[in-house]
């Protein structure tokens, strides 16, 4: 997990005599840090960074392209997280929550929200009035 927070180390202590990578070598320091890559994602932020087309990547460039796996996988985190927090607030499994535990929810977020503030969230998020919210708008809200 400490690579994970310093891709210097990683880069560095990969290949000690090289002051550039290769993709492929790019590609085994990242996994070697725990971060899932997919092979066109590697080639299209890889290709985002490597403007010269020249196959050699600096560790700026390495920094670059581990930011967005790196983002990526907080996403993924993030979603699964929400996942099981929707799932404790639908006790019922019913593949919703009322409004009146969603404000339950952002009060426990945030204590200083006023009634009106709860209200205007509300009325934000359930769009259609329903008095419920599934899990996407859920995940919308939350995400942003």
């Amino acid at each position: 997990v400490l690579i994970k927070l310093n891709p210097q180390k990683g880069f560095d202590g990969f290949d000690k005599k090289e002051r550039d990578h290769q993709q492929t070598s790019m590609q085994m320091i990242l996994k070697s840090m725990g971060v899932k890559i997919e092979k066109d994602d590697m080639e299209t932020y890889a290709g985002d960074v490597d403007e010269e087309a020249s196959g050699k990547f600096t560790l700026k460039m390495f920094c670059q392209v581990a930011a967005k796996f790196m983002i990526e996988d907080d996403e993924e985190q993030m979603k699964e997280e929400l996942k099981e927090a929707f799932r404790i607030y639908d006790k019922e499994g019913q593949g919703f929550i009322t409004t009146d535990i969603l404000k339950e929810i952002l009060r426990e977020i945030d204590t200083t929200l006023t009634e009106d503030d709860l209200d205007n969230i509300i009325e934000e998020v359930d769009e259609d009035g329903s008095g419920t919210l599934d899990f996407d708008e859920f995940q919308e809200m939350m995400m942003g």
